[in-house]
């Protein structure tokens, strides 16, 4: 780890001066009691210990201590469930999981929290060979904080080597927290894992826009943390029998509480992940009104309707049917797109798709180079013959 060290014996109002004009990020400012010292602005670019007053501030690189990663073992996915169904992106998880187990030779968990065990028996179908329970009545609902606790715990009982959540809203909530708290690394929104023999977790996703594929290791601290996206792995099929075994930890005494009095279940709403048939519609719309036309072919497929990101910035469709890097991972069976470049940001979100048939008058537009069926013509000609098709 490094940081800069403020010499404050040596900085008096002459030097603290220098050093703030000195500053090209506006980084360097005095405290409440008087010290000088960088604020959350601060580059780490030593601009201030190179020009500045000699002696005044210290660039300080500590050694980093690596751990025994042998006392580490087991790759462990989170089992989030709303008390009643488990979200379909563990078992997805736990397929993956056992491929990185079988790397390394080490087991699969899950880690089941709530107040009741009643859907944890599931997950020793697909693969997880024990289950660790945290059952507490206060533990009924989802809050980050002793969701968060409870998580601690279990890794200072276990110590996985590995803990994988999917990115879903809880997960994306729940995964940073608990990371930050071990003072470890965590990846989010990762399209691809990979497992080294050392037990280095190569996690995987796109950087700058998707315009890269960034591997991402975390070498000196464990666990090792991710979030996935849902639809980037298959589940693997379920067994007959249950193969592990359900362990009970003891919930430890710890303030559990929060401040979170009701909670509200909303009415759940059509998720475009979950879609097997979609049609999706891009810039080649031409006004707003013309989406019940393509709403219409949906409907008549037994579909549902998407975009891409173009239309949900102009207002024309929720953020909710977005597909690509900012938006939804879909992977049905039939995708449908009329009037959509393909650009990697989009591309990245369906690339897992059974079946594409892409519909754009560039007959060069990057679609093409994923779609299985390519037609060049203009959209609405297209959607008017296939309704014609269909009746």
């Amino acid at each position: 780890m490094a940081y800069l060290k403020f010499n404050q014996n040596k900085i008096g109002d002459k030097e603290a001066q220098a050093l703030i004009e000195l500053c090209p990020f506006n980084a360097i400012e005095r405290d409440e009691v008087g010290n000088l010292g960088p604020n959350s602005a601060c580059k780490n670019c030593k601009i201030c210990v190179k020009k500045g007053p000699v002696g005044c501030v210290e660039f300080i690189e500590e050694d980093e201590s690596t751990i025994d990663k042998s006392e580490w073992r087991g790759i462990t996915v989170f089992a989030e469930h709303d008390g009643n169904a488990i979200n379909p992106v563990v078992f997805e998880l736990l397929n993956k999981a056992r491929e990185l187990a079988a790397v390394i030779n080490h087991p699969v968990y899950a880690l089941w929290i709530g107040d009741k065990a009643n859907g944890a028996e599931e997950l020793l179908h697909y693969g997880a060979d024990k289950v660790f329970t945290y059952l507490d009545p206060e533990l009924k609902n989802f809050s980050v904080i002793p969701y968060t606790a409870i998580f601690e715990q279990f890794i200072d009982e276990i110590k996985p080597s590995s803990c994988l959540v999917g990115a879903t809203n809880l997960g994306r909530s729940l995964g940073p927290r608990i990371a930050a708290r071990l003072r470890t690394g965590m990846t989010a929104d990762c399209t691809r894992l990979e497992m080294r023999e050392n037990t280095d977790l190569v996690q995987i996703r796109p950087a700058f826009g998707g315009n890269i594929m960034a591997k991402i290791l975390t070498q000196k601290t464990r666990p090792q943390f991710c979030t996935v996206r849902e639809k980037i792995f298959n589940a693997m099929e379920r067994t007959d029998e249950a193969q592990g075994e359900i362990v009970n930890m003891d919930v430890k005494k710890f303030p559990l509480g929060s401040k979170v009095n009701k909670v509200e279940r909303k009415e759940k709403i059509a998720n475009i992940a979950d879609a097997e048939i979609l049609v999706a519609i891009g810039r080649g719309l031409k006004k707003q009104d013309d989406i019940a036309k393509f709403q219409a072919l949906a409907d008549k497929l037994g579909g549902q309707l998407a975009s891409s990101r173009a239309l949900v910035e102009a207002g024309w469709m929720p953020a909710t049917a977005q597909i690509g890097l900012s938006g939804k991972t879909v992977k049905p069976k039939l995708l449908i797109t009329f009037g959509i470049s393909g650009a990697v940001q989009f591309a990245a979100g369906m690339n897992n798709c059974e079946r594409i048939v892409a519909v754009n008058t560039d007959e060069k537009a990057p679609i093409f180079d994923v779609a299985h069926v390519k037609i060049v013509a203009d959209m609405y000609d297209i959607l008017e013959h296939m309704m014609k098709e269909l009746g």
